[in-house]
């Protein structure tokens, strides 16, 4: 499904995805996106940020907040980094910002297909990975949860994605590219910036100090390791 209100882009977004084989729907606004989403989830939404009646960013707040998993590519006029926060945060898959080249949306189109399908249709199955802890901080694959000593941690879907790749090596250095391969699958069309997006969010929620991290630190030139705070320092004593 397509959610634009400028008619000559929806219909150009249209055309390209239908050439891919592709069935699309177009709506115009944000209260139509969220009734027919709710009357027939589509595989994927397309959706504008700027729109009437209920903008882009309120449209995945609702459909977040209703449960509803169907990825969510955002375009955007909005360029400014808390904007571009603020969608990832409330739950969308992806972003792109405007004016976008309709070739690259669409190999972002099927990286999320690639990564949210399974061969036989329908949304893919949940991971049967065992719990997995470091330290305090606690992610647990099959129902999706993520607590830090105890405490309960709402994450995103692609959150939750890195925090569980980083979860599953503690102590070990995942380049950016490997982690974009967690969240959408291989494809030269993605950018880093969306892992780095998604970790300064991951710190605001599991670190006691955002700026200072002790859990999810930053290796320079390389790329990003889960640790154990108290491991470490003890290690650092010895």
């Amino acid at each position: 499904m397509v959610a634009e209100d400028d008619e000559k882009q929806a219909e150009l977004v249209r055309r390209y995805l239908e050439r891919e084989g592709h069935s699309v729907r177009i709506v115009g606004d944000g209260l139509a996106a969220l009734d027919a989403v709710r009357h027939r989830e589509p595989d994927l939404l397309v959706l504008d940020v700027m729109m009437p009646r209920a903008d882009g960013l309120d449209v995945v707040r609702v459909l977040r907040a209703e449960a509803r998993e169907l990825p969510v590519l955002m375009l955007t006029a909005r360029t400014t980094e808390d904007d571009l926060l603020l969608g990832l945060d409330l739950g969308a898959d992806d972003y792109m910002s405007k004016p976008y080249s309709p070739r690259e949306l669409m190999a972002r189109v099927r990286t999320l297909l690639r990564r949210t399908r399974r061969p036989g249709g329908g949304a893919a199955p949940a991971p049967e990975d065992p719990v997995l802890r470091v330290g305090g901080l606690v992610v647990d694959p099959e129902r999706h949860e993520v607590t830090v000593d105890g405490e309960p941690v709402e994450c995103t879907r692609g959150e939750f994605r890195i925090l569980a790749a980083l979860a599953a090596g503690p102590d070990r250095v995942f380049s950016r590219q490997r982690l974009l391969e967690e969240l959408h699958g291989f494809d030269r069309y993605i950018s880093d910036r969306t892992v780095d997006v998604h970790v300064m969010n991951l710190r605001k929620k599991i670190e006691p100090a955002p700026r200072r991290p002790v859990r999810l630190l930053t290796v320079f030139g390389v790329g990003y390791k889960l640790t154990d705070p108290a491991k470490a320092k003890a290690a650092r004593r010895g």
